[in-house]
């Protein structure tokens, strides 16, 4: 398969396939011509990675994964360690849109949305920060 049949396969753009080549993720065979030729490993792999990401997970830990992936002997543990810790980073990145979300309702509902040039969301946004 080219880079073509893969992206569209995976979902993902070539430029992205061409940076997990870059760092590892994927090793596709080169032809004479220099092009890339995936095979179904290569496929897998990549599908893998585009799951895991849109998951959260980082490129390390898809590398990780992979690893403990393509190990018989693993331990779960090891899989699920990896999953928590990404699990931890989406609960804080929550918790972070969370509280985005409360002060952009509460500058919405104090202005007036009129013709009045006041306005407390500009207000609010060019205040200090402390």
């Amino acid at each position: 398969m080219n880079i073509g049949d893969v992206a569209s396969a995976t979902g993902l753009p070539a430029k992205t396939i061409r940076y997990y080549e870059d760092i590892g993720l994927v090793a596709p065979r080169r032809g004479e011509n220099g092009y890339r030729t995936f095979d179904e490993t290569d496929l897998h792999k990549l599908s893998f990675v585009a799951r895991s990401r849109s998951l959260g997970f980082s490129t390390e830990d898809c590398r990780a994964l992979l690893e403990l992936y393509n190990d018989r002997s693993r331990a779960s543990a090891d899989v699920r360690a990896v999953a928590e810790a990404n699990l931890a980073r989406v609960a804080a990145k929550i918790t972070e849109l969370e509280a985005m979300q409360k002060t952009l309702t509460t500058l919405v509902h104090r202005c007036h949305g009129d013709a009045r040039p006041d306005c407390p969301i500009l207000e609010d946004l060019a205040a200090p920060t402390a």
